[in-house]
This record gives structure tokens, C-alpha cells and sequence, in this order.
């Protein structure tokens, strides 16, 4: 099978997961912006080399330092949780390969993306130059504490497994503003969560369906304290 072919397949399979899905999720289609989005960024370069032969497979691919690339099918519809506008400016907690992270530029104005091991920021960043992604900025960090300097956020995601929501996220949150996360415990029982902040600073929370995402590091990749 080849690129566009592989590309083709990855669709179908993400259309009828969402079909399949659908009594869980309320969607039974994804805005096609977003599909636009995951037909456009070339997914197999976001995993090693070793495993393009799988690059479009419906599952998620190791990507070394103990992380995954999640599976298409979950990336398209945390997309669409978010609900991303052209005039938005998002955060992401959890770059990895930087494959959400480039589906996330092709819709919004700006993407602001945390990861806490170093290597990986480093391989997205060289990765991005190629591509010519400009409207991404990148840090190292905790993503449990956020990215405060460039809040507030009209949308956040996060891509992996929180032990709960984070206080500071949900404060750099806009008013009418969305954050997706996974929660739960460490290849336990995690659920994927869709938070809305309304105008006067409540916070509507639904649980979307039962999601797998290793852990999300709570430390400071500095060494420090």
C-alpha cells in the first residue's frame, strides 16, 4: 500500500470508528475541516522510521522515550472536541512526535505546545522546520502547570493521561473556551473528558468515552524542584 493509499484507508477507518462510536461520542460525522486537516499532515512522518510501514494504521505506534503517537481515529476526534476556529490560539500539553500539534496548526492561528522530555521537543522542532509549520511555539515543561504566559487559551488539549484535571489549565482556560483531556490512572481506567468554560467561569464537564494514553509526567524536566 502506498502513501495515498495508506492515507485513503486511514480515513475510511477513522469515519467508520466514529460511526461505531457515535452513541458514546453525540457525533455520528467529524467537521471537515478536520478531516481536511488529517488528510493534509503527513502522518508517516511523525513516527520512526521503522514503523512507516504502519504509519496509517488504526493504533497507536511507540515513538521511544516511553511515549506513543495516539491512534488517528482518537487524534481527528479530540480535534473535534475541541471544536478549533481559524482565529484560535490553543495549547497543548503533550507535543510527542508532533503529530496532534501539526493537526492542531492546520486550524487555529497559533499552537503553543508543552512536552516534558527534551529529546522529543527537539525532533518535533526540526520536524516542524521542515514542514514549514511557522505557527507553533514550543517549550519544555511541566504540563500540569501550563504555559501562563500566553494565556488565556481558546482551546487546550492534552495528550495523555492526567491522575485529574489540572487547577492551572482550567485558569488559563478562556470564557467559552474548551479543554480535552484524558483522565485517569496510569494504564488503568481513564476516561476522555470534554470541559467547557462558560462566560461567568463555570465549568460544564462531560465524560466522552473510555480512552488508553500512558501517564502525563507531573515534574520538573529541569531537575529542579
Amino acid at each position: 500500500m502506498n502513501r495515498d493509499q495508506g492515507r485513503r484507508q486511514m480515513l475510511r477507518d477513522i469515519e467508520e470508528e466514529v460511526a461505531f462510536t457515535r452513541s458514546m461520542t453525540g457525533r455520528d460525522h467529524l467537521d471537515p475541516r478536520v478531516m481536511a486537516a488529517m488528510a493534509e499532515v503527513p502522518r508517516e512522518a511523525f513516527v520512526p522510521p521503522e514503523l512507516r510501514y504502519a504509519a496509517f494504521d488504526n493504533g497507536p505506534l511507540p515513538i521511544g522515550h516511553g511515549q506513543t503517537i495516539s491512534q488517528p481515529y482518537i487524534v481527528a476526534l479530540m480535534t473535534d472536541l475541541l471544536e478549533p476556529q481559524p482565529e484560535h490560539r490553543v495549547l497543548e500539553i503533550g507535543t510527542g512526535s508532533g503529530y496532534q500539534t501539526a493537526i492542531l496548526s492546520r486550524l487555529c492561528s497559533e499552537v503553543y505546545s508543552i512536552e516534558v522530555v527534551p529529546a522529543l521537543t527537539e525532533v518535533a522542532r526540526r520536524l516542524f522546520d521542515d514542514l514549514g509549520y511557522q505557527n507553533i511555539h514550543l517549550r519544555v515543561g511541566n504540563g500540569y502547570q501550563g504555559w501562563p504566559e500566553h494565556a488565556p487559551y481558546d482551546g487546550i488539549i492534552v495528550t495523555a493521561a492526567a491522575s485529574h484535571v489540572p487547577p492551572a489549565l482550567v485558569e488559563q482556560l478562556k470564557p467559552g473556551g474548551r479543554l480535552v483531556i484524558p483522565v485517569g490512572e496510569p494504564y488503568g481506567h481513564q476516561e476522555l473528558m470534554q470541559l467547557e468554560k462558560a462566560e461567568d467561569g463555570e465549568i460544564r464537564t462531560r465524560r466522552v468515552l473510555g480512552v488508553a494514553f500512558v501517564p502525563m509526567v507531573d515534574r520538573d524536566p529541569t531537575g529542579g524542584t
